[in-house]
């Protein structure tokens, strides 16, 4: 089994921290292939660079092809992850979607711990879009700035473990889910420092990517989900033209 682990932003450390996360849950026998976007931004916060992400995640998706059984969009709002359900047949995984899906099987609300106040607006929104708002105990992000997006986790994990607490306490909160990409890793450091279960949004979208590689649902021909029709485009990158326009991309150009 092959799966890509797509780093929608152009930041190749928290690639890094996201494939070695992810290889700690991998099962035997499947490969994590990692990928980092070659434009965009060093990482993601807003809902405008969520919209370029998105589209940068599209043509990595379309580059792979069919070389692989299931993808994870790798940052947590799942920038792109409805249009890939779209265009793709294998299965799409997003960090969000896989993370709070997995809290509501071990508790009744989860609460979002993240590292900067900036993701609050796009990970609310994200939640709504999954329609998961009744399940969600509130988003909660540290104050400040950071050195590095990179170590983030390191740098912040005492007042991220202090904010969990926090969203237990005065929240109510059954499950945290430590989200962003760059925290990829730190639950399994902390876990048993937070008195409720602690979700890592990659362990959880590895094994769900698996599951769904495994159970090979079909590709919808029917409902909100299926394939477009065909369109011409214009200026796209040839790989995800030619998704869009059902063509081969070994057939060029229209």
């Amino acid at each position: 089994m092959k799966i890509l682990l797509l780093n929608p932003n152009t930041t190749a450390a928290v690639t890094d921290l996201l494939h070695a996360a992810g290889s700690k849950v991998v099962s035997a026998g499947t490969e994590l292939v990692p990928v980092t976007a070659s434009r965009g931004v060093p990482y993601i916060a807003t809902r405008a660079e969520a919209q370029i992400g998105g589209a940068i995640a599209l043509e990595m998706l379309a580059e792979a092809g069919d070389g692989c059984d299931a993808a994870i969009i790798a940052a947590f709002g799942d920038p792109g992850l409805f249009g890939a359900r779209e265009l793709f047949s294998f299965p799409v995984v997003g960090l969000a979607e896989a993370a709070m899906l997995t809290a509501c099987m071990v508790g009744r609300r989860f609460a979002i711990v993240t590292f900067a106040g900036a993701l609050t607006p796009w990970y609310e929104e994200c939640v709504a879009m999954h329609g998961l708002a009744a399940r969600c105990a509130g988003v909660r992000a540290l104050d400040g700035a950071f050195q590095s997006i990179s170590e983030v986790q390191a740098e912040k994990e005492e007042l991220l473990v202090a904010l969990a607490k926090q969203a237990v306490e005065q929240d109510h909160a059954d499950v945290v889910i430590l989200s962003g990409a760059p925290l990829a890793g730190l639950a399994a450091k902390v876990r048993d420092r937070i008195p409720v279960p602690v979700i890592d949004p990659v362990a959880a979208a590895v094994r769900q990517a698996e599951t769904l590689a495994v159970l090979r649902p079909r590709k919808a021909v029917a409902g909100t989900f299926r394939r477009p029709d065909p369109k011409p485009t214009l200026g796209l990158a040839g790989p995800l033209a030619a998704v869009i326009e059902h063509r081969s991309p070994k057939q060029g150009a229209r």
